[in-house]
């Protein structure tokens, strides 16, 4: 395999594809006609309107002509890095089942993530840093919070750690009061000592091992996050590049840049949410149902410049080459308003019959597209793929065979694909 390491953008809430990597100029040609099917589509509100033409004009983008709109002008100018999925699907309409299908394979919580089963099946490449770190948005934590890195029956260490923004992102990492190094290190010895005696007397077990492991791991980290997490270090063009300093995209922009200083350090999988909970006014989600212009304008600006300074960071540092960069939502957004039958209103539903995401990185065709969606962008009509078949495909990148990264559980060899998925040889160079 090329790729080594993998950071994943994950969309919360459902992105409109409609509106940024899949280009139908029928939409322009059919804006305020009727939806021509017998079918009742699952969608979330259950009210189909009148069909309804993108937000932002599309255009060829780069030497490799993608259609991408200007709702992600810095990102599309990365056209010729990209690998766009614009025929996946889903299974749930439904946010946290979809999002927990996206992450896990499964629609029920309690099963590994992605970032679990790579660190079960690939290890770390370093000792003083967590193998699989996740940084939420900083408006809070995603619909299920973290049953969506959690290393479920996996053993404990494989779990997501979440790192927050501000000068303590780990919680609860250093004590509240300062003592001296040799009372330290006195207190250490001792602990271990009584950890030795205790596991010695209950037999060990996974469970407390990793939880023995995992205070280890704790006291090198005194050491490594205040060290990774000191973006200060970085030049002023390298924190322009990514908007440190501009309070519309600082954000994201400082996790992305964090998100970089991780995988430098050895960190295989590094997770980054893009919208926190999906109630609430305004949303701070990707949530389109009153208006997809407003919504996805706002979510769009938070992140086109972060995301698109990651990927020029990764390959002007030569990283780009063996990193997967995996961008991602729970599922799209209907070709038809969410109104009335009668008008064309400003938003769209929930669509898991056919959505977008793009790859870059270690071991893709670059500038190309997979797979497709009907004239209007509702159902995918080319290469479908599941989250089983792209979970597969990411695991294939990593050096993974889907079929034998296997993990006994409950009298069942379990796998991130469960008993499903295809690699889709077709996009790898």
């Amino acid at each position: 395999p090329k790729a080594k390491r993998a950071i994943q953008i994950c969309l919360v809430g459902g992105m409109s594809h409609l509106d940024s990597f899949d280009y139908k100029p029928a939409l322009n040609r059919l804006h305020g006609k009727s939806l021509k099917t017998k079918e009742k589509p699952d969608i979330f509100f259950g009210r189909v309107g009148l069909l309804r033409k993108s937000d932002w004009p599309f255009k060829k983008r780069g030497e490799s002509g993608l259609w991408m709109s200007d709702m992600f002008p810095n990102i599309a100018k990365h056209a010729d890095d990209l690998t766009i999925i614009r025929s996946l699907v889903t299974e749930s309409a439904n946010h946290t089942p979809a999002l927990f299908f996206a992450n896990s394979g499964f629609e029920f919580n309690g099963f590994p993530s992605v970032g679990s089963w790579l660190s079960y099946g690939l290890g770390n490449e370093t000792d003083s840093l967590p193998t699989y770190v996740v940084l939420p948005d900083g408006r809070g934590g995603p619909n299920g919070g973290a049953s969506n890195w959690t290393s479920g029956f996996l053993p404990a260490q494989h779990q997501g750690v979440v790192f927050q923004n501000g000068e303590k992102p780990v919680r609860d990492l250093f004590p509240a009061h300062k003592t001296s190094r040799g009372a330290e290190a006195d207190l250490r010895q001792f602990l271990k000592s009584i950890n030795k005696k205790h596991a010695e007397k209950v037999g060990g077990g996974s469970l407390l091992q990793a939880r023995l492991r995992s205070y280890e791991l704790a006291a090198r980290m005194q050491l490594s996050v205040p060290e990774v997490s000191d973006i200060s270090r970085e030049t002023k063009a390298t924190q322009d590049l990514y908007g440190i300093h501009d309070r519309r995209v600082s954000d994201c922009a400082r996790r992305c840049l964090l998100g970089r200083r991780l995988l430098e350090r050895g960190v295989r999988f590094v997770q980054i949410f893009s919208g926190g909970p999906i109630a609430g006014s305004p949303r701070a989600s990707w949530d389109a149902h009153e208006n997809v212009r407003q919504n996805h304008g706002a979510e769009a600006l938070k992140i086109d410049q972060p995301v698109a300074a990651l990927l020029a960071d990764l390959k002007q540092r030569g990283m780009l080459d063996d990193t997967l960069v995996l961008f991602t939502t729970e599922f799209g957004r209907t070709p038809f308003a969410q109104s009335a039958a009668n008008q064309v209103g400003p938003g769209r539903d929930h669509n898991r019959y056919g959505f977008s995401v793009w790859l870059a990185g270690g071991g893709l065709k670059s500038g190309i597209a997979y797979g497709k969606t009907d004239e209007v962008g509702w159902k995918a009509v080319e290469n479908p793929m599941s989250w089983h078949d792209f979970h597969a495909t990411v695991l294939h990148l990593l050096g993974l065979d889907h079929k034998r990264l296997t993990f006994y559980h409950n009298g069942i060899q379990r796998r991130l694909t469960n008993v499903h998925g295809e690699v889709a040889k077709a996009i790898i160079s």
